[in-house]
């Protein structure tokens, strides 16, 4: 196990800063049958008076519980940035994901690299952002919110989103992203026709426009039709209907 760097006085180098006052709090979690297998993530976010601000359970398909863990996270930090929220104290009962955030333990997963790095990217954007692990009992809400959207996704047969918003509430919600890769459906062909239909994604994915590019706020993990390095794709560009 890697250990935290310490100073001279033998202090950790990146102890978390002092708690100022009005701090959203928001407990994440990720779920995965199989590990890989069918995954889905949740957050909770309540704001300083405790009251619950956005709560969201999602389908991700096919993945690893540590990446649907970072999804969780991701998708916290992105709902905070969109509201304007500055102070944010995420709460995780996955080790592997607190640590790693706090530069504990080394990222050496391919596939946790680019979320942690995007993680990381977005937290330093607040004003004051926190980690802690937290046993499971105390992370149950967000885990029961998990696995409610794999139970739907799995008995219904398709990608389900659990999401619930207060009313009058500013939300990225109407923006998340579809719940699942799909196929696009088409009636039997045969030849290179049937072959170029069976390649065929579908897929929503969040984007930011700034610079003069757009810019995805989730990684472009398409699994199990990943794309190819220089790989040509089709976008379309739509807005939601009530941009907040």
């Amino acid at each position: 196990m890697t250990r935290p760097p310490k100073s001279s006085s033998g202090r950790l180098l990146f102890e978390t800063p002092e708690r100022p006052a009005n701090v959203f709090i928001a407990n994440v979690d990720g779920a995965s049958r199989g590990n890989p297998g069918p995954a889905s993530y949740a957050v909770i976010v309540r704001g300083p008076d405790g009251a619950t601000r956005f709560e969201a359970g999602k389908y991700i398909g096919r993945a690893t519980n540590n990446v649907a863990e970072y999804y969780a996270l991701i998708s916290a930090l992105d709902y905070a940035v969109a509201q304007g929220i500055e102070r944010l104290l995420v709460r995780s009962d996955s080790e592997l994901l607190v640590r790693q955030m706090e530069g504990r333990y080394k990222v050496k997963s391919p596939d946790l690299q680019p979320l942690h790095e995007h993680a990381r990217k977005l937290a330093r954007g607040l004003t004051y952002f926190a980690i802690e692990h937290v046993p499971r009992e105390r992370n149950s809400d967000a885990d029961k919110l998990a696995n409610i959207a794999l139970d739907r996704t799995g008995s219904s047969g398709g990608a389900n989103v659990a999401a619930i918003v207060p009313s009058g509430a500013r939300t990225a919600a109407n923006a998340q992203p579809e719940a699942a890769n799909r196929r696009a459906k088409s009636p039997a062909r045969s030849g290179s026709a049937r072959a170029s239909a069976e390649r065929t994604i579908e897929r929503t994915v969040r984007a930011r426009y700034s610079g003069g590019a757009l810019h995805p706020l989730e990684p472009l993990d398409l699994a199990p039709h990943n794309l190819a390095e220089d790989e040509v794709v089709d976008i379309q560009i739509r807005r939601p209907r009530n941009p907040s």
